[in-house]
């Protein structure tokens, strides 16, 4: 197998593009509802990670047949991790294994050179628990807090035995949809930890960082 690589933008991306997601390292752009929920997925457990559509298309021939593959993301973590990464339906590598074992061999290779690691990323990984958390939680990090009530609540949290969301709320003897919205925004900017593979309720443990 013979390969090479560039880093232009496919022609075909132009026309492809169906969204869209504001992060705090850039727009990352999408193509079906399983990348979107992969971009908000990654975002929410590392928020300063970098991700970058279809960064790069490979060139590679396979069985005398020049092919090309383009990858859906590149991620730079910020544990300095990087993940060339494609999101796929488990159905759809079952069924297309075959056709997509050449491709999937250039990419690891391409990222093995470039210190970075080569994965498949399916809806059972992406659609999972912790998805639902993010999409609620994602969006409130771009909304602004009461100082005096976050400094309160944190204050609450590292007294207070057993710190559930409804106690906190409840303590801080302040107007309650503006507690409520304040332990939110807090925990969505990783200022209180949560399980967040869990529903959160108001029984929701807190946690100062």
């Amino acid at each position: 197998m013979i390969f090479k690589w560039c880093r232009g933008i496919p022609t075909s991306r132009l026309t492809s593009i169906t969204g869209f997601q504001p992060l705090a390292t850039g727009a990352a752009e999408h193509e079906s509802a399983l990348e979107r929920d992969f971009v908000a997925l990654t975002a929410f457990l590392d928020s300063h990670a970098s991700i970058t559509s279809q960064p790069i298309t490979l060139s590679f021939r396979h069985d005398g047949r020049a092919r090309r593959y383009t990858p859906d993301f590149l991620v730079r973590l910020s544990s300095l991790r990087t993940e060339l990464i494609k999101v796929k339906y488990q159905a759809d590598l079952d069924a297309n294994e075959e056709q997509l074992r050449p491709a999937f061999a250039v990419a690891h290779a391409w990222a093995n050179q470039s210190g970075a690691v080569f994965r498949t990323v399916t809806a059972h990984e992406i659609r999972c628990p912790t998805l639902v958390n993010a999409k609620r939680l994602l969006p409130l990090r771009r909304f602004p807090i009461k100082l005096e009530i976050a400094v309160r609540v944190l204050t609450v949290v590292g007294s207070l035995e057993e710190p559930t969301f409804g106690r906190v709320a409840a303590a801080l003897n302040a107007d309650p949809s503006v507690a409520v919205a304040t332990i939110w925004r807090l925990i969505s900017r990783g200022q209180l930890r949560v399980d967040v593979t869990a529903p959160i309720t108001l029984d929701t443990m807190l946690e100062l960082p």
